[in-house]
């Protein structure tokens, strides 16, 4: 337990900018997918203020965890996070899905969360990316 404390404080100490930089994208794009979620009837939060504590609170520290790692690791490790959190989501019902939705309808109802889980850890690696280039687009700073 001690490495890890070790190493989450090591990948915690970043630059303020950054962590803004992932605020805004991740607030952005968790409000964008829960929008598109309920605009298509897959899924959606029950409440607006889980993007806050989803996207920002839960995720963007997993993502500063993961940051650095092989994509494939990135994704492995998000995918524990996400199944925990889908799993948790539709369990105390703070998730809604539609019924019949387009993932039920082509993974059957049985396997939603975990096609939810699938695709949300992705999101680590790929979020990672994208803060990663704005971060050096704007800033021209190359050491993360």
């Amino acid at each position: 337990m001690k490495e890890f404390i070790t190493y989450a404080k090591q990948k915690f100490a970043v630059d303020k900018k950054l962590i803004v930089l992932y605020a805004v994208i991740y607030f952005v794009w968790g409000i964008s997918m829960d929008a598109f979620g309920s605009y298509m009837e897959i899924a959606k939060f029950t409440f607006w203020w889980q993007v806050i504590t989803v996207y920002l609170i839960y995720m963007i520290p997993i993502s500063l965890l993961l940051r650095g790692l092989p994509f494939h690791m990135q994704y492995a490790y998000g995918l524990i996070a996400m199944c925990l959190l889908e799993f948790g989501g539709y369990l105390f019902e703070s998730s809604y899905a539609y019924p019949d939705n387009l993932m039920d309808q082509y993974l059957n109802i049985r396997n939603f969360s975990l096609g939810m889980s699938l695709f949300f850890a992705l999101y680590f690696p790929l979020g990672n990316a994208l803060v990663g280039w704005v971060y050096k687009s704007i800033f021209k700073k190359h050491d993360l």
